[in-house]
């Protein structure tokens, strides 16, 4: 029964800072009202976990308990915000080539672009490809740009507000498992 204490405080804090983690997504994308609710219940939980520890100093497992959950926590809330995929980025692409052929396949794929015409300064001529995709969407782009058009440049760039009903990429993106939360 020694186990039981430490345990409540492991996972009590994995889930505190999983919810930490994500909360600070939240914030950054703008969603302070989620952000603010999660905020109350990771405080709470926060307040159980560490008065726990506090009460029980001596209890080196619930101490250790403690500090491996924040780190567990911060790993897990990582990949749960990937999961979520919360809001859009920038992808820009910089080419030297004819980028017809690239253009005809990402639209086919779903992706809506703009194409610019410029020149560099190592370069008389550059396409400028510009994608605003959503974040869900940008791991499957960049495979493809990764595989198939290794010669191109590109970055790519969080996007903290969008305009409302400006519509950035055909594909429904609204099916996802947490899309009720209205991402």
């Amino acid at each position: 029964m020694d186990y039981i204490l430490p345990l409540i405080i492991l996972v009590a804090r994995i889930i505190e800072t999983s919810l930490d983690t994500i909360r600070t997504v939240y914030v950054s994308k703008g969603h302070a009202n989620l952000a603010a609710n999660i905020g109350v219940v990771k405080v709470g939980i926060w307040l159980l976990s560490t008065g726990l520890v506090l009460s029980n100093l001596n209890d080196y497992w619930s101490i250790f308990a403690y500090i491996a959950g924040y780190g567990i926590g911060t790993l897990l809330g990582t990949e749960i915000e990937k999961k979520i995929s919360i809001g859009s980025v920038v992808v820009r692409l910089i080419t030297r080539d004819d980028p017809e052929k690239m253009i005809d396949r990402l639209a086919k794929k779903g992706y809506g672009l703009t194409r610019l015409r410029g020149s560099g300064s190592f370069s008389d001529s550059v396409n400028v490809i510009l994608m605003i995709v959503p974040r869900s969407e940008q791991s499957v782009l960049v495979s493809i740009l990764s595989r198939e058009y290794p010669d191109v440049l590109y970055s790519v760039e969080d996007v903290r507000s969008l305009k409302g009903g400006a519509v950035i990429f055909h594909k429904d993106t609204k099916n996802r498992i947490l899309g009720f939360f209205g991402l």
